[in-house]
């Protein structure tokens, strides 16, 4: 069991405790982030004189060499890797030798893997936005084609006016946009960075916090390392985002699987996008959008459970917080 924790210990981890504790099935996601935060880590401390130049070129080289099995497929995880900051240091230390050990200096995992999760949300954020936009762009497309088509309108599920079909798509545009604008705004709370606080008093080194962000891509360093190393109100942000675009998204689903039922008739899904019946050769069934609009409430569910996990917690860094990447991490998936 390779661990960065030790010291005071004198017996062996339990190992159930390990398979409990241990949070690599999920976190190796972070692995190019935990690369990328390491190598602007060794050059703050090159720039901190804790590092030679030769220390640092070593370190940075076999740190180049793991993003690089990790994007290959190549890197191979040890039964003793705790999380992916020990896989990570464990393979360094097999590449860079001796050295490896000096990366760690003023770092704690608490202020690290809160970087690696903001730098992966950082990443993750445009890539949503334009998941968005190209289904605002499909219904910007067929809102066109559909301008002089006349539609019901409906109040209480009752015909109420006539509309445009081309208005009723671009009813679904707009609450897109708006999921869009929130992920924009999203991104600034986001931007902030802990390196640098250690595990939640900061560190004795003189790291400059400001390079550091720089670096990295964040706006500015973390102004409090108390609140740094323990807040994950980005993460529940992030959630609240995806579950409001699940919601638009099954009123979206919701409004397809209704109108295209024989009582309606408006729509008709192609053979490519439905399933059928095992006993009834007649049926065309909506399924993937009844799978959409079923996702909404499994992300909200993950929405509360977040927040749950998150309330009272005292000051700073706690475990619970592991908690906080799965949700996220299947949200996206989800999405």
């Amino acid at each position: 069991m390779m661990t960065l924790w030790g010291g005071r210990f004198s017996s062996k981890f339990n190992e159930q405790a390990w398979d409990f504790n241990t949070s690599l099935p999920f976190d190796q996601r972070l692995a190019l982030q935990d690369v990328r935060g390491s190598v602007a880590w060794a050059g703050a401390l090159l720039k901190a004189k804790v590092l030679s130049p030769d220390e640092n070129a070593v370190i940075t080289s076999g740190l180049n060499a793991i993003a690089d099995e990790f994007s290959s497929g190549a890197f191979l995880f040890a039964q003793s890797d705790e999380d992916i900051h020990t896989a990570v240091e464990r393979r360094l230390g097999e590449l860079a030798g001796p050295v490896a050990g000096k990366l760690h200096t003023g770092r704690s995992r608490n202020d690290q893997v809160a970087t690696d999760f903001r730098l992966w949300m950082l990443e993750t954020l445009p890539l949503l936005d334009q998941a968005i936009k190209g289904l605002q762009k499909v219904l910007v497309t067929v809102a066109e084609r559909n301008q002089s088509v006349l539609m019901p309108g409906y109040t209480h599920l009752q015909r109420a006016q006539p509309i445009t079909l081309a208005h009723w798509f671009m009813s679904h545009f707009w609450p897109l946009q708006r999921d869009r604008d929130r992920l924009t705004d999203l991104r600034d709370r986001v931007a902030v960075l802990p390196l640098g606080c250690g595990a939640l008093a900061g560190t004795a080194f003189e790291i400059d916090r400001v390079a550091l962000a720089e670096a990295l891509g964040f706006d500015l360093p973390a102004p409090n390392s108390l609140d740094a190393v323990s807040d994950r109100d980005f993460a529940a942000e992030y959630l609240f985002c995806a579950a409001m675009m699940g919601l638009h998204l099954s009123r979206l689903s919701e409004a397809v699987v209704l109108f295209t039922t024989a009582e309606f008739g408006f729509f008709e899904l192609d053979d490519a996008y439905s399933t059928g019946s095992s006993l009834m050769p007649q049926k065309k069934n909506p399924d993937l959008f009844e799978l959409a609009r079923g996702k909404a409430g499994t992300l909200i569910g993950m929405l509360t459970g977040l927040m749950a996990a998150l309330k009272g917690l005292p000051s700073t860094y706690d475990k619970d917080l592991q908690e906080d990447k799965v949700p996220v991490f299947q949200a996206t998936d989800n999405l």
